[in-house]
């Protein structure tokens, strides 16, 4: 079978062989091959030990446990520049439940296979010979499209509780399925994610949101008990029930938020933000007899203090923290059409930052989705968009010229006054007309010779510009409102 395999990862391979070592490319790569991915990493197994590998490559170093020795390629492809070469190894005693106690080289290939999470994971390739070995049948699998545990699957997830997080990661990127005994195994096992740091139960979150299906790993988590050794603040939302405009129950609803926002290809923290946006739903539902409805007064501001607290726990970084609490704290923003003001959307710009409005509104979109509804704008919406590019543009005025009153004052000696104010007009509609005029030294030039007019002549010139403003003014909040459809 022949695959694709770039230059670099062949001369690495193609050196130890010459060294009289084997060498076969193993992991996730080779599960990408031959599902037709491009590997984002490639992975090379030896059966050299570090020492030999580095004499192999002497321009190579060697950090870690684990006898991965990391090889310059001197690629200018960032992917390729480091190609990580490992030894046959044996694994022995998992006091953690996360890493070996002990470490042994000099094992086989088919020993190295042996200790592999998945089936689909323990596939070598050998592209000299284009061979591969496959002991476990993994290509049925990736057939099948399912993932099956390497042999005794409670045995897998014991020596290592991350993997069943990486179950549910590749269901996100692949679309498998995991079969019934692995399944059961990681359901009966879940409780040993307490044991994996919060960085790497982190790592591997980030991975399923920045997946295309994100909604499908986490319903499958929380099915087989490990969302609450993940983020066990989304679990108190199933089966609490919303208002008449929602179709889901509090976590479904969360779920196909997020999910939406996956699906529109939108930023991680928008992600993570439809995820939590509802969170604190269930502590702040209260019966209204008046509405005859559940109302969830004040759940944004309660939501935005319970994020801060969940990010905080899974090590998020400060930026990440910050942005994705604002997003949930201000996502009840009002956008009633009729009472809307730009002053109010002003405000709310200034709550969340110029920099994060657009993904507030996005995380809206997702929102509303998200309740079951079937459009995503609805004129209401589409007028507060129009408001807020509205809002963010910068005015027409004469605070756009590359001169103002007190430097024409100085130049010229004028005094404060009218004449001042109509210069500035008929200089701003001369610079709406040819942009290239707008230089201090060519207003400079033309101030000059509008204060040789007689107060009249000048004061025509200059509200005429000021009409001409306000007119340009007028045509650039219209074209806003037409490019929404909110005229």
């Amino acid at each position: 079978m022949d695959f694709t395999v770039p230059e670099e990862i062949r001369q690495v391979a193609a050196a130890l062989r010459a060294a009289g070592f084997e060498a076969y490319l193993v992991g996730g790569c080779v599960r990408d091959l031959l599902i037709g991915r491009e590997p984002k990493d490639w992975d090379i197994a030896t059966n050299a030990h570090p020492d030999e590998i580095q004499r192999v490559f002497p321009d190579s170093f060697y950090e870690n446990d684990y006898g991965t020795v990391g090889v310059k390629t001197g690629s200018e492809n960032a992917r390729l520049a480091i190609v990580e070469v490992t030894p046959y190894r044996r694994e022995t005693g998992y006091t953690d439940r996360r890493r070996p106690d002990a470490v042994e080289f000099g094992a086989s290939l088919l020993e190295d296979l042996a200790r592999r999470d998945f089936t689909v994971n323990a596939i070598a390739y050998d592209e000299s010979r284009r061979e591969l070995v496959d002991p476990y049948h993994g290509q049925k699998d990736i057939k099948d499209k399912m993932l099956r545990a390497v042999g005794d699957p409670t045995a897998r997830f014991n020596e290592d509780a991350l993997r069943m997080m990486r179950a549910v990661r590749l269901v996100a990127e692949l679309g498998f399925g995991i079969d019934a005994e692995t399944a059961a195994a990681i359901q009966g096992n879940s409780h040993h994610l307490k044991h994996v740091s919060r960085e790497r139960v982190r790592d591997e979150l980030v991975r399923i949101l920045n997946s295309d299906q994100p909604m499908n790993a986490l319903v499958l988590a929380q099915q087989l008990g490990m969302l609450e050794y993940i983020a066990p603040d989304l679990t108190r939302g199933i089966g609490v029930d919303q208002n008449q405009a929602h179709k889901y129950d509090v976590f479904e609803h969360l779920m196909r938020t997020m999910q939406h926002a996956a699906d529109k290809g939108w930023d991680f923290d928008v992600r993570l933000a439809g995820l939590f946006h509802d969170v604190s739903k269930p502590e702040t539902r209260r019966w209204s007899e008046e509405k005859r409805d559940w109302t969830f007064h004040g759940h944004e501001v309660v939501g935005a203090r319970t994020t801060k607290k969940a990010l905080e726990d899974l090590r998020f970084s400060r930026e990440t923290i910050e942005r994705v609490v604002k997003l949930v704290r201000w996502h009840m923003f009002f956008s009633d059409p009729d009472q809307i003001t730009l002053s109010a959307v002003r405000r709310m710009i200034s709550n969340v930052g110029e920099e994060n409005i657009w993904d507030l509104l996005n995380l809206r979109i997702c929102d509303r989705i998200g309740t079951g509804r079937p459009k995503e704008q609805p004129f209401r919406f589409r007028k507060y968009k129009a408001m807020v590019e509205q809002a963010l543009r910068d005015p027409i005025s004469v605070n756009m010229l590359k001169t103002d009153g007190t430097r024409l004052m100085g130049l010229f000696r004028v005094e404060p006054g009218p004449k001042i104010g109509y210069a500035l007009h008929a200089l701003l509609e001369e610079v709406l007309d040819d942009p290239a005029k707008n230089t201090e030294e060519y207003l400079d030039q033309r101030a000059g010779e509008l204060f040789q007019m007689d107060a009249q002549a000048l004061k025509e010139l200059g509200e005429a510009g000021k009409r001409r403003r306000e007119a340009a003014e007028e045509a650039e909040v219209r074209e806003i409102m037409e490019k929404h459809h909110v005229c």
